[in-house]
């Protein structure tokens, strides 16, 4: 029961103090991130100061390319949501004729009540100004980064001097800063490449927004299984809104070799450790994060349960909750020499 309330009273923290903590994650994140470029360019003789500032300065500049990105493409969406919108009702409402045609009496199934255009494009845009809502804080979250990339240094000597067994507890947080720095650092490569290749896709294509389809597409493939599904339907309604069914059809088909490629040859290769999670574990912390942290939660959702569970497997306490998060079912443990020893077979005579 202390452990459950435990919780529930951190969880409803977290919720009262979002626009603070999600800030903060953001900025943990990064500094993971960019304590890898840090180190080796401190280990290249530069300075601790000018390491940092040459880690903040490519930050800022690539903060400075998705705002102007997120800016001018959001203004330009929500301009023409209305005619995007006008226009998806209209061949909505052409395909319920075709229905009817064919004596399928629509009314009675309430497709009519299913949709409605303008709210469900409307809710791209919430993913978006959420994101960008955060990168007007970016003075704050740069200010964090440099603070962070500052103390990685001296923490090790503050581990020492705190734990009673600090051997013990350095490999323990060096275990865990590598396996959330790893996952970080080739999840986000990951993202990026795929991101760029569907904003190149989108482009060849001719669809509008191309750039604006392919930043969603690095932010959702975060959330793996469905955040690929996910990033792939407002571009794949904007392809049927201008030029109907089958340039629809060859925008999913671009998108599905894209993510199988990336998905299921590329990702695994470049990860090699097993830090997946369970479908069903992806989806409820979809849902959990996206409830207690807003939009930007549900992007940073499977980095944060990822998180957790790597921190879960650095103790053989609570390693049996990391084995219940992840997506592989482990081994059956090996018999006992002793007990394999001990069996005999019975004689031939019985």
């Amino acid at each position: 029961m202390l452990t459950i309330a435990s919780f529930v009273v951190v969880v409803a923290g977290l919720k009262a103090a979002a626009g603070i903590v999600v800030p903060f994650l953001f900025a943990v994140f990064l500094s993971i991130i960019c304590s890898a470029p840090m180190f080796w360019l401190k280990k290249r003789g530069l300075s601790t100061w000018f390491s940092i500032l040459l880690v903040i300065v490519a930050i800022s500049l690539g903060g400075y390319i998705i705002g102007a990105i997120l800016g001018s493409s959001i203004n330009d969406f929500s301009q023409t949501l209305p005619a995007y919108s006008q226009k998806l009702n209209q061949q909505y409402s052409g395909m319920l004729a075709w229905l009817e045609g064919k004596g399928i009496d629509v009314s009675r199934l309430r497709l009519v009540n299913l949709m409605d255009a303008e709210k469900g494009m409307r809710l791209i845009a919430v993913l978006f100004n959420g994101l960008r809502s955060m990168l007007g804080s970016g003075v704050l979250i740069v200010l964090t980064v440099i603070f962070m990339l500052l103390e990685a240094s001296a923490f090790p000597m503050k581990i020492r001097a705190v734990f009673r067994d600090p051997g013990r507890s350095m490999d323990r947080m060096e275990e865990i800063a590598d396996n959330v720095k790893h996952y970080l650092a080739i999840k986000t490569v990951i993202s990026l490449i795929t991101g760029i290749l569907i904003a190149a896709f989108l482009a060849v294509m001719g669809v509008d927004f191309a750039l604006l389809w392919g930043l969603l597409a690095f932010l959702l493939n975060y959330v793996p299984n469905i955040g690929s599904i996910t990033a792939s339907v407002p571009a794949i309604l904007q392809a049927f809104i201008q030029f109907g069914w089958g340039m629809a059809a060859g925008t999913l088909a671009g998108y599905l070799v894209i993510e199988v490629i990336m998905g299921n040859f590329v990702e695994p290769r470049l990860m090699g450790r097993g830090l997946g999670l369970s479908t069903l574990v992806v989806f409820l912390s979809l849902i959990f994060w996206g409830w207690v942290l807003g939009p930007i939660g549900m992007v940073l959702s499977v980095v944060l349960t990822v998180t957790v569970k790597i921190v879960l497997e650095s103790a053989d306490e609570t390693r049996w909750i990391a084995v219940l998060l992840g997506s592989k079912v482990p081994a059956p443990p090996a018999e006992p020499p002793e007990a394999a020893a001990g069996e005999e077979e019975p004689p031939a005579s019985q």
